[in-house]
């Protein structure tokens, strides 16, 4: 059970993230069927449209980063916010390819911004192991508004009109925007928010190399943008491989996608403790490594039996990958964190987040590659490379908390030897 937040700064994330995830499980629910049906894309024009749009979403990522040191987290996440339900409104104008490419890359950098600009908010106003608790709050919220919005959007998909499409369309970038409400005058309202969040701006602020020439940041971040594209297990290949490859009903799909929304309501929070040490962080990593692997075993193994076994080996698959996106998330928040320049979190931020982003842009690629396209064999690649990917990580997070233990043992010698 969570709590309502106390801290004046986590109450209006929690309520600018409910709305905008209530906004994107509807949006999730019926985007495709928007652009096919209504718009009247092909499902491959839309593929391309959305991978170039991520392509360009990457780099809106990193410069978000960029601009919350500059010009303050809490201002680019407001303005970031109030840009995506904008564009997401302008979804509802487009008649034509030309028109839904360009919304589509707009919607993606606004995120791009919007995700750099809220992490770098946690990671300047929390401290220690609260970031990784909060991001875990907020995580649980986030999946239980989706899980939400889902639900609200089989109204337009029962109605199953393109007026039904277009007006959901519309609620979401309605929503969307209006999740930038409890964004406005935060650092008016809140006692030493500025002069936080503006410590990395003007000629004070500290100037060091770019976080891209950092080599363990930039390889945790790639490790952690692999370990991602579980998300496209998920949302992409679990349906698919259900419908197409198993004896079970394809209704267990919207079941599998509730057991998800449930687990991590009740376990995010615990699975992210100790997560804030890296090389627990690392582990963490590993863990959820092993559990994909068993996951994709699993997903495999449902094809060759009949439509009741199937049901409960895809029910235990399905738990396996929610024990990994717990574990797998709470690890990747640590690094992203711990091992960032503590001077300068907003390029660094960006630079963490453009791993979901590329994840995010590639995932369907990915699975469908493997899994979806070569069947038993593909689940048992993508299964090894999610626990190839976790072994690396932990290796990586114990060298790089080796090798800052005589750096912290050198601090608290200076602090301890400093007249009070």
């Amino acid at each position: 059970m969570i709590r309502p937040p106390s801290d004046p700064v986590e109450r209006p994330l929690v309520g600018a993230v409910a709305a905008l995830s209530l906004a994107r499980g509807m949006f999730f629910a019926v985007s495709a069927l928007y652009f096919t049906r209504v718009v009247g894309l092909s499902a491959v024009t839309v593929g391309v449209g959305l991978t170039v749009a991520g392509g360009v979403g990457v780099l809106a990522t990193y410069a978000g980063g960029r601009a919350s040191d500059r010009w303050g987290a809490d201002r680019v996440q407001l303005w970031a916010m109030a840009s995506y339900g904008i564009a997401l409104l302008a979804y509802a104008l487009a008649r034509d390819v030309a028109a839904f490419v360009l919304v589509a890359t707009w919607v993606s950098a606004s995120r791009g911004f919007h995700s750099s600009a809220q992490s770098t908010l946690v990671a300047r106003w929390f401290v220690g192991p609260e970031r990784v608790a909060v991001r875990a709050r907020l995580r649980v919220v986030m999946n239980v508004m989706i899980g939400v919005g889902t639900l609200l959007a089989a109204l337009a998909l029962a109605v199953d009109t393109a007026t039904a499409y277009r007006t959901t369309m519309v609620i979401v970038g309605v929503l969307t925007t209006l999740a930038a409400v409890p964004l406005i005058g935060l650092r008016r309202r809140v006692a030493g928010l500025a002069e936080t969040m503006d410590a990395g701006a003007g000629p004070t602020a500290v100037k060091g190399p770019s976080p891209l020439r950092d080599r363990t940041y930039v390889t945790v971040t790639v490790l952690s943008g692999v370990m991602a594209i579980h998300f496209g297990v998920t949302s992409i290949a679990v349906p698919l491989w259900v419908a197409d490859h198993t004896d079970a009903p394809t209704v267990l799909v919207s079941l599998l996608l509730v057991v998800n929304t449930v687990y991590v309501a009740l376990f995010q929070v615990r699975a992210s403790r100790g997560t804030h040490d890296i090389a627990t962080a690392g582990r963490a990593v590993r863990g959820a490594g092993f559990l994909l692997l068993a996951a994709c075993v699993l997903f495999a193994a449902a094809e060759y039996v009949g439509p009741v076994v199937a049901t409960g080996v895809l029910l235990l698959a399905a738990l396996a990958v929610s024990a990994a996106e717990t574990r797998g998330e709470a690890g990747s928040w640590g690094l992203a964190f711990e091992l960032a320049d503590q001077e300068r979190p907003g390029a660094y931020q960006g630079v963490s987040q453009m791993g979901y982003a590329l994840a995010h842009m590639l995932a369907p690629l990915v699975v469908t590659a493997t899994a979806i396209d070569h069947g038993t064999g593909g689940w048992m690649v993508l299964g090894a490379i999610f626990a190839v990917t976790g072994m690396l990580t932990a290796v990586l997070a114990r060298h790089a908390a080796a090798a800052r233990a005589p750096e912290t043992q050198r601090s608290a010698y200076v602090a301890s030897e400093t007249p009070v």
